[in-house]
């Protein structure tokens, strides 16, 4: 009977393999499922850092987010890869972002656009020129939240058209009661893509870089630009 337990204490464990095995199937399940759901996000809202952490915290109850850290890094990799392909084909094209210049031509307006947190009872947007000089003070009233698309007939406050060239323009909204950060926004063409340190950067035609998570709005066609 001694022999036996001895025998038996020293038998080989069936159950560790499967175990193991478990653990490679599950972590495999894992990142076929992320490695789908990178290639697939939204170019314009992609997958956030406190998302991907909260899926690798998961992963992490059944092998340790040690394990995957090189895996998920070439992952990473490979989406930033596809996500400069993808903005490639903004090259030559208009998007609407962050920023403040208005380029005016003769005889035509300036397009621009506000971002509003929320529901505005009050939006004045203030044009100057390249000498700073407040040129045209515009009263938009009341506004609903999200991106507003606006112009500006190249006119001053006298209703005199102003020469072609580069204007800034600034913008103040309140509503509620309270001031809200209302995001100026403008048209630009896309000259070149590369990959930054944060992502996809697009290098606009007047000079600015942004992100491609920035870009609110793409345009068939390119805007004037001076």
């Amino acid at each position: 009977m001694a022999l036996n337990a001895i025998d038996s204490l020293n038998a080989p464990s069936v159950a560790a393999p499967t175990i193991a095995s478990t653990n490679a199937d599950s972590e495999q399940r894992f990142l076929k499922l992320l490695t789908t759901q990178l290639n697939n996000q939204d170019p314009l809202n992609p997958l956030d850092n406190a998302q991907l952490t909260s899926q690798l915290a998961q992963m992490s109850t059944v092998s340790g987010i040690e394990k995957l850290n090189s895996t998920v890094e070439s992952l990473l990799a490979q989406t930033g890869s596809g996500q400069v392909l993808q903005a490639a084909g903004l090259i030559d094209r208009s998007v609407l972002a962050p920023g403040t210049s208005l380029a005016l031509e003769a005889d035509a307006a300036a397009p621009f656009a506000v971002d509003l947190p929320a529901a505005a009872d009050s939006v004045k947007v203030s044009i100057t020129n390249a000498a700073g000089q407040v040129v045209r003070n515009l009263d938009l009233g009341a506004l609903p939240a999200g991106v507003q698309t606006l112009s500006w007939d190249g006119a001053n406050d006298s209703g005199v058209a102003l020469a072609s060239g580069n204007y800034q323009f600034s913008v103040t909204a309140s509503g509620a009661g309270e001031n809200l950060v209302a995001v100026p926004l403008t048209y630009a063409n896309v000259s070149s893509v590369a990959q930054g340190p944060s992502g996809v950067a697009l290098q606009l035609a007047d000079k600015r870089t942004i992100s491609f998570s920035d870009v609110r709005t793409i345009l068939s066609a390119p805007v004037a630009s001076l």
